[in-house]
């Protein structure tokens, strides 16, 4: 009985998904369009690239959602809405059954396949591929990816299999309720085989490049410029109203600012901190705020001394005074931050933790006390930090004032910044003191950040290595019951807190400007997933 009420439930969820449409530009009634739908949108930084299993970075994710489209996406409040798949069922959240649609293509007129996302997918897990991206379908828990990941298996054993042309079933090894949240995310992006086996490595180039998003790639200017226009062959291209859109690569915010207020951009990636006040005061109309499922913290090399003594890590962390940071620093809104997952996040508590409960002279006292325990400070070794960072005025702001702070307590502080690129590169090559880092939620669960901090992790730039810590978020993986795991996630803070591999500073939210004329820019996506597909430009 239990088991058709299971059956009953999956077709009718199936049933009202495929009436659903995908979320697009809505044009409300006497809005007059401006004759020229062209957009210019600041990034943020340039692309390590445009291949959605090596994208890594919120700049890299918000360029592949324009060129391509997964099985599901969101919309502007953050609901999964139909993709390439049209609708889908499970069975007891183990097997997934996508139905695609007829009409998606890729831009070349050729039909998006369920094969087009086994190949992508078995091509994400490969260690020949070396993705950044690989452990993501870890976390699914799809069948046999540890061990193609681990190079024990063939990708050809991964738990994906189209039954036909536009049906893809997924089966997992385990109980993954949000599996279908996930999917929203490029590094499970479709691509087309055709393409990466005739220009191996160049495929992403403009001529070369076939997607199967609302745009297309036409042109790539590396650190200038990188232009799309509407790809005639998206199954919903009739609602797309932006014809053209280019993107830039400037990271100073300043300059970006400025560029803006000139009318050279609609829309910027963030703002100068230091500028905030003066915008909300002056500019209200084009200052947007939101909520942003990100967390800032600085990385430890764990495995380098003298970060692999905790009692150092502890210091560091507790020396920080985050209201300060976020009060004088960043001033936008921001909340300290104290564990690892971020506000927001559904169903799930911070758990209380000690040093977040004391005063800030209090933390301040016992990162001193900590520090001459570990035979610093005063009458102890000098210790001297670096702190890396990708470059950004607004990152440069808050790593002085973390010097600063760091400099009551005995230490020494440099800085160093890099370009985008390098600094990914240099970070996750752990080869660094101390590093800036970031992480924005690929879905709105606890697990898109708890499992960062697993042994072996890619994205682990920490190098944070506890036994306890693992166990704990893999029995949390295989948990299905909501509250269940949430439990489990807060055990894992725990852990965190004692261990402190990094020094959470706060809880972003997302700031930036965009011009009044541009309509259909979403107001509650908390992963700051945007398409300009549902964009529009009203008339001036």
């Amino acid at each position: 009985m239990n088991l058709n009420k299971k059956m009953l439930s999956s077709l009718i969820v199936s049933a009202m998904l495929s009436a659903t449409t995908a979320y697009a530009a809505t044009v409300p009634a006497g809005t007059k369009l401006a004759k020229k739908q062209v957009m210019v949108i600041n990034n943020g930084a340039e692309p390590g690239s445009l291949d959605p299993q090596l994208v890594q970075g919120v700049p890299g994710q918000h360029l592949a959602q324009q060129l391509f489209e997964g099985l599901v996406s969101q919309d502007s409040n953050g609901k999964t809405v139909p993709g390439v798949a049209k609708s889908w069922d499970n069975k007891d959240n183990k097997v997934f059954t996508f139905h695609l649609r007829d009409d998606a293509k890729w831009s070349n007129g050729k039909p998006v396949t369920a094969q087009d996302f086994v190949y992508a997918w078995r091509r994400l897990v490969n260690p020949k591929t070396a993705s950044p991206y690989a452990y993501y379908l870890q976390l699914t828990n799809i069948l046999n990816v540890d061990g193609i990941v681990d190079g024990k298996k063939d990708p050809k054993t991964l738990g994906v299999k189209a039954l036909n042309a536009h049906t893809l079933q997924v089966t997992l090894s385990s109980p993954v309720p949000y599996f279908v949240k996930m999917m929203a995310n490029a590094s499970v992006f479709p691509v087309y085989p055709p393409a990466i086996k005739k220009w191996g490595d160049k495929w992403t180039q403009p001529g070369h490049m076939v997607s199967n998003g609302a745009y297309k790639l036409v042109k790539w200017v590396v650190n200038g410029r990188i232009v799309m226009t509407r790809n005639d062959q998206y199954w919903d291209n009739k609602h797309t109203v932006i014809n053209k859109v280019t993107f830039l690569p400037i990271s100073d915010q300043v300059a970006a600012m400025n560029r803006f207020m000139a009318g050279g951009i609609d829309m910027t990636y963030e703002v100068p901190n230091e500028q905030f006040k003066h915008l909300k005061k002056d500019y209200p109309q084009d200052l947007k705020v939101t909520p942003y499922l990100c967390n800032y913290y600085y990385d430890f090399n764990n495995k380098k001394p003298p970060f692999n003594d905790v009692r150092v890590r502890k210091a560091l962390s507790y020396a920080i005074n985050r209201n300060i940071i976020t009060k004088f620093v960043t001033g936008k809104g921001e909340k300290p931050l104290y564990g690892f997952v971020p506000n927001g996040v559904e169903g799930f508590h911070t758990p209380k933790i000690a040093y977040a409960e004391m005063t800030q002279a209090q933390r301040l006292a016992k990162a001193k006390a900590l520090m001459k325990e570990a035979g610093y400070g005063k009458g102890g070794k000098p210790l001297d930090v670096s702190i890396l960072y990708n470059t950004s005025a607004n990152h440069k702001k808050i790593a002085l004032a973390v010097g600063q702070m760091w400099k009551a307590i005995g230490v020494n502080v440099t800085l160093e910044n890099q370009e985008w690129k390098t600094f990914l590169q240099t970070r996750q090559n752990h080869n660094f003191t101390v590093a800036r880092d970031a992480w924005c939620g690929d879905y709105n669960e606890a697990s898109t950040f708890m499992t960062l901090l697993m042994t072996g992790n890619a994205q682990n730039n920490a190098d944070y290595s506890n036994p306890k810590y693992d166990a704990i978020m893999k029995k949390a993986l295989d948990t299905a019951n909501d509250a269940a795991r949430n439990k489990l996630y807060e055990k894992a803070e725990e852990i965190f807190a004692k261990d402190m591999p990094v020094a959470p500073v706060y809880s972003y939210v997302n700031a930036r400007l965009v011009k009044p004329i541009v309509g259909g820019y979403p107001m509650h996506n908390a992963l700051d997933y945007y398409y300009v597909k549902n964009f529009y430009l009203k008339a001036k």
